[in-house]
């Protein structure tokens, strides 16, 4: 294993690579009533975070910082400007249960020819595992895993710490 800060010195978002895992996820759980941009954020910490626990490999190289309500990627909002100049999504506002949610709609089939077969598995299960969760249940369950908790408030989560998750947000059996 690396040196704590090894990786987080080295790592680059791959935004390409970024952009289409986004879109992925947009047009596989964006229609979904309760996924809105904050869900898009934790799916995204997720799908990251838990790629790197079981492979030891980077997906995007995403860097998420923590806040208040669990872990927030730092080009969001980049990406989903560029996935929507080339007109791959609409942005909508939409109220949920009272709340006003910035909602995210795929308007075509996501390009995801950056994407190895093994990479769309590991989203899927994630996908699978957490898309079913509201922001305030996938944001809760965001502040009980271990590389959030252990970082400063608004500093950026080393992807390290999912070596030391708990069996709760853990995705790798260790022997």
């Amino acid at each position: 294993m690396m040196q704590k800060n090894d990786l987080h010195n080295m790592m680059q978002t791959d935004l390409d690579k970024m952009e289409q895992v986004l879109h992925y996820i947009i047009h596989e759980v964006g229609h979904l009533p309760h996924v809105g941009k904050t869900v898009l954020f934790k799916l995204l910490y997720f799908c990251d975070l838990d790629y790197y626990e079981m492979h030891e490999e980077i997906l995007t190289g995403e860097q998420y910082k923590k806040l208040d309500y669990g872990p927030a990627p730092i080009h969001f909002d980049e990406i989903i400007e560029k996935l929507r100049t080339k007109e791959r999504i609409l942005d909508i506002q939409a109220n949920f249960h009272g709340h006003l949610q910035v909602k995210y709609i795929s308007l075509n089939e996501p390009d995801i020819s950056l994407l190895s077969a093994k990479e769309l598995e590991a989203i899927n299960e994630t996908l699978e595992r957490l898309s079913s969760m509201n922001a305030t249940q996938i944001g809760a369950y965001s502040c009980l895993d271990i590389p959030w908790r252990v970082t400063e408030d608004e500093e950026i989560i080393d992807y390290e710490f999912v070596f030391y998750r708990d069996p709760l947000t853990s995705v790798r059996e260790y022997k």
